[in-house]
């Protein structure tokens, strides 16, 4: 059996490793499903480690394979790994060497925790049972989703996992503590893209054009309402727009104005309503100003919905190791993850660890372009996930 005194050594045997791989997965970030450097590092730090693996799943995708000394039950645990369109402001020596192109979200983080776990498992493999499966995932950031992509590949073709395991940094926990929670602790999210369609022309005739700017903001006002009234009060929901694009002048309608957006919700059969909704009020608003619209609107992420049993057992084995006071509820968000195709398919728990610290006290939100994490949260989330893979197999 496994002690926790050994994880917690092996995970300051490599903390400097770890580091090490932060640092370089952060002054090099690539977008999503881009991350052809980001594949052939992990690949790379993999073959050192002789930990075999099946790359190129979803073009970026890979999947290692630790084995126990015996059989025994499969788990894995995944790490994304894609950046964001973020131009970084930090004043970090290790900042991105892309310019442009930003770890805001912490994905390096989760990488270099991965490799780290992959560390301390491979010294510990003669002593547990089972197989381990280690998800190096891309595109989380961008639709359709990497681990959509890497299921429609055939990522578990070959063994499908008992459960499945992932973690997130979170700058509202500082370092230390780690956050669980079981249910639905994501929302859905689908991307809404719409263009509104006229006959465009002098800003000084409007009687003899369609005015798109017009009617492109009364949809933005129309479609409020869907929040508002139309979705039943208990009902969690988001429905924002953050691209509003009229490519005209002081003196000129353009043809074309384009709005793109987000839908979030907790309820499946909500987020199916609302889109016909959405649908509805944007034709019809359009309709009113003598417009037309275009709308795409696909299926996006599904909420992230923790198994019961598994998130349970996961507080109570962190709860083990770094003791009750560490442990927290998950704050239950809006924010999406992909992750959530895994887990409709898999049972899973999603946690998260703090990574705020002394030496980024000044860190902007996720997703900002001031973001950075205490790179002491890197131990924690070594521990933690090596913790909960070697508990799970028992």
């Amino acid at each position: 059996m496994i002690e926790s005194q050994q994880i917690k050594s092996l995970s300051k045997k490599y903390f400097e490793k770890v580091c090490a791989h932060y640092r370089t997965l952060h002054a090099n970030p690539e977008l999503s499903f881009q991350e052809l450097e980001t594949s052939q590092y992990i690949q790379n730090q993999l073959i050192r480690m002789k930990i075999p693996f099946r790359a190129e799943i979803a073009k970026t995708g890979i999947l290692a394979t630790i084995e126990g000394k015996n059989k025994g039950k499969t788990i894995a645990l995944r790490a994304d790994m894609d950046a964001l369109p973020v131009l970084e402001e930090t004043a970090i020596s290790y900042k991105s060497k892309n310019y442009g192109v930003m770890h805001a979200c912490g994905h390096d983080a989760h990488v270099a925790c991965l490799l780290g776990v992959a560390e301390v498992l491979n010294d510990l493999k003669n002593d547990f049972a089972g197989k381990i499966l280690l998800v190096f995932q891309p595109g989380e950031e961008k639709s359709p989703g990497g681990a959509k992509l890497m299921l429609e590949d055939g990522i578990f073709k070959d063994e499908k996992p008992q459960l499945i395991i992932a973690q997130h940094v979170s700058i509202d926990y500082p370092v230390g503590i780690l956050a669980f929670g079981s249910g639905r602790i994501m929302a859905s999210a689908d991307e809404i893209h719409v263009k509104i369609i006229g006959k465009g022309g002098h800003a000084a005739l409007p009687h003899k054009i369609n005015d798109t700017v017009l009617a492109a903001a009364q949809t933005l006002v129309a479609l409020q309402q869907v929040k508002s009234r139309l979705c039943p009060p208990t009902v969690p929901m988001v429905l924002s727009f953050g691209k509003f694009i009229a490519n005209g002048a002081t003196n000129l309608i353009p043809n074309e104005v384009q709005l793109c957006g987000t839908l979030r919700t907790f309820d499946e059969n909500w987020r199916k309503d609302a889109k016909t909704h959405i649908r509805r009020i944007i034709n019809q608003t359009a309709a009113a100003f003598g417009c037309t619209a275009e709308i795409v609107m696909p299926d996006g992420y599904p909420c992230v919905d923790n198994d019961l049993i598994v998130s349970q057992k996961a507080r109570k084995f962190a709860q083990q190791l770094f003791g009750n006071e560490n442990i927290k509820d998950l704050q239950v968000r809006l924010t999406a993850e992909d992750f959530g195709f895994f887990a409709q398919e898999i049972p899973a728990t999603f946690f998260r660890f703090g990574v705020r610290g002394e030496s980024n006290s000044d860190s902007g939100e996720l997703h900002s372009s001031t973001f950075q994490i205490d790179e002491n949260a890197l131990y924690y989330g070594v521990s933690a996930m090596a913790w909960l893979a070697v508990n799970f197999l028992e």
